[in-house]
């Protein structure tokens, strides 16, 4: 990538979490360490079920005035609102729902994160991957113009979808399966998704047993795709015999859970018709 470009992300959002409590609020759900969260830092976590499967990805930033924001999906947004309100019990936080005044964009290229911190806007380097860029948060209508002012220029969000897929990283539930997926089947302890040293949290019990014990069969690998796109969902074969599913995908990249055998294996992968060649990414630490 030889310029620095930005891609609008209308498919995420915000949701702030306020109040005195806000960081032992989410510390008790969320897989990562709130505590690190500070002005430029922002975590990337997961809310589980209470049985260790994935519900929601966010992105934890230091919105200031006391506040927490969290960006996630947009169109999970208003029910993850809803269900952070019912665990606020007694705590003294807030949650609100800032899907309509505030936006969100990457940013990416050479040496992205140079241009922080940005005035008008919460802005951070993206805490899974340094090639990734930073991650914008900004008054609904301005992070083009402060982003332009800096010197990116506007590219289709496909641009930062091929980046993404072709380094091997989820985005929430296009990639990971509600309710049935698990955080170290599709990279998060390597991407910083997880701590190990914080105290509990809804679901913890089996992300430790599922890494203590080396538990882990198949994972979310970067593939490139020969012939035409399949859609997500569909089926990976080693000649008849089923090894994996196709996640989402842009241009001739996409992501697929498929067992670690298969993915190391030489053997001629195809989804309805087209070529899966998996690559194994450099972050990826395969037992």
């Amino acid at each position: 990538m030889s310029a620095r470009q930005f891609s609008l992300s209308p498919h995420r959002s915000v949701i702030a979490i306020g109040g005195p409590d806000r960081v032992e609020f989410l510390q008790g759900l969320i897989s990562n360490d709130t505590t690190k969260v500070a002005s430029g830092r922002a975590i990337w976590a997961a809310l589980l079920t209470p049985q260790g499967r994935f519900l929601n990805d966010m992105f934890v930033a230091d919105g200031g005035h006391d506040t927490l924001l969290l960006e996630t999906e947009r169109e999970r947004a208003a029910a993850l609102t809803k269900k952070l309100s019912l665990y606020k019990l007694r705590s003294k936080v807030t949650v609100e729902d800032r899907s309509a005044s505030l936006e969100v964009a990457v940013a990416y290229g050479p040496d992205a994160a140079a241009v922080l911190p940005l005035d008008g806007a919460v802005a951070f380097p993206d805490p899974r991957l340094g090639e990734l860029g930073i991650r914008v948060i900004a008054p609904t209508g301005t992070a083009a113009g402060l982003l332009q002012a800096k010197g990116f220029s506007a590219a289709p969000l496909q641009s930062y979808d091929e980046l993404r897929l072709s380094l091997g990283v989820p985005d929430g539930s296009r990639d990971l399966v509600v309710e049935k997926a698990l955080l170290l089947e599709n990279g998060f302890d390597e991407l910083n998704g997880v701590d190990w040293q914080k105290g509990c949290y809804m679901g913890q019990e089996l992300t430790a047993r599922t890494k203590y014990r080396a538990l882990i069969r198949k994972r979310l690998f970067p593939v490139r795709i020969e012939g035409a796109l399949p859609a997500s969902g569909t089926a990976i074969f080693k000649d008849d015999q089923e090894v994996g599913e196709l996640r989402s995908g842009a241009g001739q990249r996409a992501l697929a859970l498929l067992q670690t055998e298969a993915a190391r294996g030489s053997d001629k992968l195809v989804a309805d018709g087209a070529q899966v060649i998996p690559e194994i990414p450099a972050w990826m630490r395969l037992s």
